[in-house]
């Protein structure tokens, strides 16, 4: 089985299990985004080891590894998180992404060769022909190939939905790109998808050696391309604020690694229990 479709099954098993027992995702998901009271970067962090221990604990036919800062140099592809189906043995990368409701960064150039790649077509490229050539460039190799897991929050509301783009639907609707210049907001030039009605797919950011690499590279905007993604969470999730997690953290920071074993067991305990209200004991 090829990744993309290793990550496929893993994804519709993930939307099962969220169906049955949403308590479960529910409490991860308000753990998750309660971090951000204590700082607005903090839950992208702790949400790829939080979503890499629930596959651990809730899913049994996988397993997770989280990959680690200090291995993005060293990294192949994009991931922060390593999913094995125990099963099946397939292994397949994933990247996790905590993004409010709006523009979402699918995937890095870190070849800075796609919009320098658009650049070449000297205007707008019109047809779904045309369109699927351009794709078909090696530059290109990767807009199917990734996968991309984002938790997309709405803060002011409290709710999170986690929403997967479906690039071989995206690819197949393609029609026209065209290449729109800086302005309303934007200090540099984008190259943007539509299908046949003009509706709009995904974009290419600038990039080349200069450019910052958290900005260029393939993006695509939760709102205006929302019948490209497909819902795991089965809509939107609404969450709470854990505030006894931010005491817990504050003096796990100044208790020794005795208070926090002692900590842990009890921790362990309350995943058993939560296990069993939800008929996943093994």
């Amino acid at each position: 089985m090829d990744t993309g479709a290793a990550y496929k099954d893993f994804t519709a098993r993930l939307k099962l299990l969220i169906s049955k027992q949403p308590e479960l995702i529910t409490t991860t998901l308000s753990n998750i985004f309660t971090m951000r009271l204590i700082g607005n970067k903090t839950h992208g962090d702790l949400a790829e080891i939080a979503i890499a221990e629930f596959i651990n604990q809730y899913m049994y036919d996988f397993r997770s590894v989280h990959v680690g800062k200090d291995l993005y140099r060293a990294k192949s592809q994009e991931e922060d998180i390593k999913i094995i189906n125990e099963i099946t043995k397939d292994e397949f990368p994933v990247s996790l992404k905590a993004y409010g409701d709006g523009p979402l960064q699918l995937s890095t150039d870190k070849t800075f060769s796609m919009f320098p790649r658009l650049e070449q077509e000297k205007g707008d490229v019109v047809g779904s022909s045309k369109v699927r050539k351009i794709l078909d460039d090696p530059v290109f190799s990767g807009f199917s190939n990734i996968n991309v897991l984002p938790l997309i929050y709405d803060e002011r509301a409290q709710r999170c939905n986690i929403m997967v783009f479906d690039y071989v639907r995206a690819r197949d609707a393609a029609a026209r790109i065209t290449r729109e210049e800086a302005g309303r907001g934007r200090k540099h030039p984008v190259y943007r998808f539509y299908d046949t009605q003009g509706d709009y797919i995904c974009e290419v950011r600038y990039g080349d050696a200069t450019a910052n690499a958290l900005q260029r590279g393939l993006w695509t905007h939760t709102k205006n391309g929302l019948r490209f993604f497909h819902s795991i969470t089965n809509g939107w999730i609404d969450y709470s604020h854990n505030l006894i997690l931010v005491k817990l953290f504050s003096h796990a920071l100044v208790s020794s690694e005795a208070g926090h074993t002692t900590a842990l067991e009890k921790i362990k305990e309350d995943i058993v229990l939560l296990k069993q209200r939800a008929g996943l004991s093994q």
